[in-house]
């Protein structure tokens, strides 16, 4: 029996079941954060005060109901951090050093001695402050290179980016970049944040790396970027969907390399966010206040105006 059985009833159920499970139930942990059910049976969740989802980014959870209830929501801050922030590292790593292209000419046998790159000195444009964001900073830091922040709040002197600019500036701000990092949460403000405008005022041997959402890069837009080369590649772990189509262009355009979705999944991770319910959930047996709160309205943890965006994954 687990901690929370002890304590509680405790009903399992897919999409299918779930009006039923939900019924008379006051909390709910969704580990589909994808799915549309909660939505489709809001009308047997009355009893509802709590849902924690199983991931940082809870855009597909925000409808209007529950944006407008007392519902509180979490989700999982802190637990795909280090994992995404090594993705983006290695996604780095393997553009610089030529490992796909040495891999696609391995299977050609074909020896083809070239020169690589230099992360040192490299400058990284993370779009999106909050905790992902953060630590992928930290990390691109460590091996030497330049980091600035994008976010909603403009700073100067961030312990972690230097300087912070706003989301809304990109296209001021992007040419200075060889990798434009998302990291940020999707939301009505994010949406599209990375246009054409803003792929234009790239440099054109720049390198977009998507750990965030896909559809706060606009597909079409980077699509027509990177067939004209305008920008050299990009390392996309999301998509507008997904999974992603075969007739999607990405597969196979030159320099980009796809994904599924998995930058965060290391082994045990599925532990790791079952044993944060249970902190939490203990949390509220006793009453006390839940950790990893999400702000309705904003749709992350705004934890301080140091940390003031938060991230998908």
């Amino acid at each position: 029996m687990t901690p929370v059985e002890a304590r509680a009833e405790v009903r399992y159920a897919d999409a299918a079941g779930l009006a039923e499970a939900v019924d008379g139930a006051e909390v709910l942990l969704l580990w589909d954060f994808f799915s549309t059910s909660v939505k489709d049976v809001w009308s047997h969740a009355s009893r509802l005060k709590w849902i924690h989802v199983a991931a940082a980014g809870v855009d597909r959870l925000l409808f209007d109901e529950l944006v407008d209830s007392d519902v509180v929501l979490t989700n999982a801050r802190g637990v795909f951090d280090r994992p995404i922030a090594e993705f983006v590292l290695a996604s780095i790593l393997a553009r610089a050093k030529l490992l796909h292209d040495s891999h696609d000419l391995q299977r050609e046998k074909s020896w083809l001695h070239r020169e690589t790159e230099t992360v040192d000195g490299r400058n990284a444009l993370i779009v999106g402050t909050g905790a992902i964001g953060r630590e992928t900073a930290r990390l691109l830091a460590a091996v030497g290179m330049n980091v600035r922040g994008a976010g909603r709040a403009v700073r100067a002197d961030d312990p972690d980016f230097g300087d912070v600019v706003a989301s809304g500036d990109l296209v001021d701000h992007v040419g200075w970049a060889d990798h434009v990092v998302v990291a940020a949460p999707l939301t009505e403000q994010t949406r599209g944040l990375v246009d054409d405008k803003v792929l234009a005022a790239m440099k054109p041997t720049a390198h977009v790396v998507n750990i965030g959402r896909g559809a706060i890069i606009d597909e079409p837009a980077l699509i027509r970027a990177l067939e004209g080369r305008r920008i050299a590649a990009a390392s996309l772990d999301v998509f507008v969907t997904e999974p992603l189509p075969e007739d999607n262009p990405l597969w196979s355009l030159p320099g980009v390399v796809v994904t599924p979705h998995m930058s965060g999944d290391v082994g045990g991770w599925i532990d790791t966010i079952a044993r944060q319910f249970v902190d939490n959930a203990m949390r509220w047996f006793g009453g006390e206040e839940l950790f990893n709160v999400v702000d309705k309205g904003l749709g992350f943890v705004a934890v301080s105006p140091a940390t003031a965006d938060e991230e998908a994954s």
